[in-house]
């Protein structure tokens, strides 16, 4: 491994949206910084898999960190997504009541925002949310209207964050496993996969595996239960059906199946939430996805399930805290957890990650900051997204615009190549869809699935048997023994 043996002052476990925005926030300080992760990219596990909903937070319990850090985090999130070129859509949401007991927990979700700080919520009428929503259930009897919630694109941001991170001097180890730490502050040792890391303080970013990392280092105070959630993603043809990300009431297991527009215009509905054993359980099952459509249909009957592209799954890792776990342990001096970050895990990041650097530059005595900081990076408008002129102008200065690679999503060879080519740049096919879209469409890849395995290959300078689809071991081609 080339960076062994180096003394880090931060090393950071995993490289999910929370890790990122944590590593873009402390590469704003003069030190010596590395975020690390198992996988061969960023945003592989719940960052991956997730709803992309920015909560108002009127459902956390008043004074509890995911209350605290959902608000400010939903206020920081447009500006945060300006300043790294990522989609922001200020939806809005609503909770729908059905019936006079579902009224009554609109009621306790509206006093209970009030309690927490939330701005602008409403209970409206059957008559006002209609307006606002004509497609919806008409046997609605009122609603719930948070006007601060949003969406976003969560591996984006977590891409992006990462990505900022790496310009300002971050290091992104990738396939690199932390197999045992040893050590406290100023002395750790994390033994992974590719040699021996050496950093004053670590921060355990782990996602599900947050309560094994902090087992490993010695403080295994809190367990972690994986919750898996199931979706069903529409084909964009379906889009506009609904503005506001739109839920159901909640229930002992979660907000319930919500129906939402992503800010690239699919319909989303989901997730259930079950308890599962594994914590690499990102199967999908039919019962599960109908349970999924069968309630949705009740928020909008018009969810044409022919139209469906995709199905996935996510774990949340659910703490039997209850809470968030942020701050340094008390037992291993230097040993930073950011766990249990469920769900309103997305919308706090950001302010998780302000408020990490916070306490981490504390406990080094003061990290001084960076004069050239560059809060946001370098982007561009998306080839798809531009008039005829804008892209007739670009096709004279780079031809390779010329070329759509992905038809579905009106992606290009010079798209895909800067997706590989940027900091921290993609590696896989996957890794590429989540940075441009192609493989995201109506055919999910069957037609610019080639042309990226090729362009990989060419890049990276491998052979195309040694293209992966996602992770280390996913390989498309397999090279057959001739006779």
């Amino acid at each position: 491994m080339e960076k062994a043996n180096i003394k880090y002052d931060i090393a950071i476990i995993g490289a999910g949206v929370v890790g990122g925005l944590v590593a873009r926030s402390l590469s704003a300080y003069d030190a010596r910084i590395c975020i690390i992760d198992k996988h061969i990219d960023m945003a592989m596990g719940a960052s991956g898999a997730n709803s992309g909903i920015v909560h108002a937070g009127y459902d956390a319990t008043p004074g509890s960190m995911k209350a605290k850090f959902n608000i400010e985090g939903t206020a920081m999130m447009p500006g945060i997504c300006r300043l790294l070129g990522v989609s922001y859509k200020n939806s809005g949401s609503l909770v729908l009541a059905f019936n006079s007991e579902d009224e009554k927990q609109l009621q306790k979700l509206y006093e209970n925002g009030i309690a927490g700080g939330v701005k602008g919520m409403k209970l409206l009428s059957k008559e006002t949310v209609l307006k606002m929503e004509p497609l919806l259930n008409p046997k609605i009897t009122k609603a719930l209207h948070a006007p601060t919630a949003g969406v976003v694109s969560p591996y984006k941001l977590n891409i992006a964050a990462i990505e900022n991170a790496v310009v300002n001097g971050t290091e992104f180890l990738r396939e690199t496993q932390v197999l045992g730490i040893t050590g406290n502050k100023g002395d750790f040792t994390l033994s992974t996969n590719k040699g021996d890391i050496f950093a004053a303080v670590v921060i355990n970013c782990a996602g599900i595996y947050a309560d094994d990392i902090a087992k490993m280092a010695g403080d295994g105070f809190f367990t972690l239960t994986p919750r898996k959630g199931e979706y069903l993603l529409f084909d964009r043809s379906e889009g506009g059906l609904v503005e506001n990300v739109v839920f159901q009431p909640p229930s002992e297991k979660g907000k319930g199946v919500l129906v939402m527009t992503t800010v690239d215009g699919n319909i989303l509905i989901g997730p259930d939430a079950n308890i599962v054993e594994s914590k690499e359980d990102s199967q999908t099952h039919a019962d599960s996805l109908d349970y999924v459509y069968k309630t949705a249909i009740k928020t909008c009957s018009g969810l044409n399930l022919k139209k469906v592209i995709t199905s996935f799954a996510g774990l949340r890792a659910t703490p039997d805290t209850g809470d968030f776990i942020i701050g340094e342990s008390k037992k291993i001096p230097g040993f930073f957890n950011v766990a249990g970050i469920e769900s309103p895990g997305l919308s706090s990041a950001p302010a998780i990650g302000e408020y990490v650097a916070e306490i981490v530059s504390g406990s080094l005595g003061g990290l001084a900051k960076k004069e050239n900081f560059k809060p946001g990076l370098d982007t561009h408008e998306f080839f798809r997204d531009m008039d005829l002129n804008e892209k007739e102008n670009i096709m004279q200065d780079n031809p390779d615009y010329g070329m759509i690679v992905c038809r579905c999503e009106n992606v290009t060879k010079a798209e895909v190549l800067d997706s590989i080519r940027r900091p921290a740049g993609a590696r896989t096919v996957d890794g590429v869809k989540r940075r441009t879209r192609a493989g995201m469409g109506r055919c999910q890849g069957g037609f610019c699935l080639p042309a990226v395995v090729e362009i990989l290959s060419k890049e990276l300078g491998i052979e195309k048997e040694e293209v992966q689809k996602g992770d280390s071991g996913s390989n498309i081609l397999v090279e057959r023994n001739r006779p």
